[in-house]
């Protein structure tokens, strides 16, 4: 079975990071999108919330599941026989980050393959970090995020 990880902190969940599952879907067996946990990171929504988001924006795909670890992503992988990394390329930043995370990564996780895929043009200027930043400052999120997780924010 073709497993691979879609790992992050979805603080919160994109329609870029929608997106991208959704292009990655025919590629996979099942994608398992997995928040991993920092304790050292501060978050602005916690853990349930996010694991909740993901559930509500992923619960008509069978092919995906949602889950949570600590430690290295690589030996998450390894401990669910997951042999395949999904990440997403906004720009070329993106991409010299994720080339040296993605070689440490097979060197750790046992020849583990990392999949870029290209960001679509509509998302290459959404991250989680410049949303939460408009949320904080009380702005408009609509255009950048699943319409469910939009939806709860809105009554919160």
């Amino acid at each position: 079975m073709n497993i691979a990880v879609f790992p992050g902190s979805f603080d919160p969940i994109t329609s870029g990071h929608l997106d991208l599952v959704k292009r990655a879907l025919p590629l996979f067996d099942k994608i398992i999108v997995a928040i991993g946990v920092n304790s050292q990171k501060k978050y602005l929504f916690d853990l349930d919330q996010r694991l909740d988001w993901l559930r509500e924006v992923f619960k008509d795909y069978n092919k995906v599941e949602i889950a949570q670890f600590e430690g290295l992503t690589a030996h998450y992988c390894k401990s669910i026989n997951a042999k395949y990394l999904l990440r997403g390329l906004r720009n070329a930043s993106d991409f010299d980050y994720e080339k040296t995370i993605s070689q440490l990564n097979s060197i750790v996780g046992d020849d583990l393959e990392t999949l870029f895929l290209i960001s679509k043009p509509e998302f290459s200027h959404i991250s989680s970090t410049i949303v939460r930043e408009i949320i904080k400052g009380g702005g408009d999120v609509s255009h950048f995020l699943p319409r469910e997780v939009f939806i709860h924010l809105q009554k919160i």
